[in-house]
């Protein structure tokens, strides 16, 4: 064994066994010592109207929308289909529904995606069935479950503060 291999172990061994002497002399562990209740940038009515749990997170659906094999031909029947598609996104954003969409690059068929404040696929499914392009076949929805920062629920109020237009 090379003298580097054993530095190496030394200094993986070291930190385990200062953990273990402390342990056997009843001495608090860093997690142990670490202070009880929230961290004091914590807002209790944020984290409430957010509905995020105790780490600051929620439930939420990821959905993919995909370019489906009938996409709808151009002229004025698409233009209204996707007229519906931006007043859907926002009927669902002002009920709290729709906390993020946003156009994809096309890639592998992948043109767009909608972040949904719900607890589960099945109410998902029942919302994005909603919208005129999925409903008209343009494209095809593909959900997964997602848990993430429940910050996501206020990207819409302070989108309206950035944006000079709407769509």
């Amino acid at each position: 064994m090379s003298r580097l291999s054993r530095l190496s172990g030394l200094a993986l061994l070291l930190p385990l066994a200062l953990l273990a002497s402390s342990l056997a002399a009843g001495e608090p562990t860093p997690a142990a010592s670490a202070p009880e209740g929230p961290p004091a940038s914590y807002d209790e009515a944020l984290a409430t109207a957010a509905g995020a749990d105790e780490m600051g997170m929620r439930k939420y659906v990821l959905v993919i929308l995909k370019t489906s094999p009938t996409p709808v031909p151009q002229g004025p029947e698409r233009d209204e289909m996707f007229r519906g598609h931006f007043a859907n996104m926002g009927r669902l954003a002002e009920e709290g529904k729709l906390v993020l969409a946003g156009p994809l690059d096309g890639k592998d068929g992948w043109r767009g995606l909608f972040i949904l404040a719900v607890e589960d696929l099945e109410e998902a499914a029942r919302l994005v069935a909603t919208d005129p392009v999925v409903a008209q076949g343009e494209m095809v929805p593909e959900l997964h479950s997602l848990y993430s920062s429940a910050a996501l629920m206020f990207i819409n109020e302070t989108h309206k503060k950035l944006a000079k237009k709407s769509f």
